[in-house]
């Protein structure tokens, strides 16, 4: 796929020794992940892959996967990636995010990723694109620039 997101390794060193067990955890208890199908991809600090298979209860009327459903997706990914280099203790919770549906989200599967551009003690800055993948083929639907809140003492 051109132009997908790829992890800076040395950009991004995480708080939290666990937060590989951190971010799966979480996911796992995202309630909305589970009733749509998707799951988490690729993962490394900074970064996250979530992958979500067509189902056509995803759809909008003309078959494509609903933008609701795109954009649930890349906030997640976003998100997740987030959480990746928050400290031990944090959580994340979403605050802002753009997106611009760039095409239809016309495929068998639809593939978000997420990379952080800036981490900070409170804010983190992410950005997300989302392709839908048709017989192997990657069209880039979506592009996301996101804010999250790092929430400090959480379990």
């Amino acid at each position: 796929m051109p132009h997908r997101i790829r992890p800076d390794k040395a950009a991004h060193a995480p708080r939290n020794p666990d937060w590989e067990a951190t971010v799966r955890g979480s996911f796992a208890r995202q309630k909305v992940m589970n009733l749509i199908g998707a799951g988490m991809g690729a993962l490394a600090p900074g970064h996250c892959e979530i992958r979500l298979p067509f189902r056509d209860d995803l759809t909008q009327q003309n078959g494509f996967f609903h933008a609701g459903i795109t954009s649930t997706i890349v906030d997640s990914a976003g998100g997740y990636a987030g959480l990746t280099l928050m400290p031990a203790g944090a959580d994340v919770l979403t605050v802002e995010f753009k997106l611009n549906l760039l095409a239809p989200a016309d495929g068998d599967l639809l593939v978000a990723e997420g990379q952080v551009l800036k981490s900070g003690r409170n804010l983190v800055i992410t950005r997300g694109e989302v392709y839908a993948i048709r017989d192997g083929k990657a069209t880039h639907c979506a592009t996301m620039q996101q804010t999250l809140m790092t929430m400090h003492g959480k379990a």
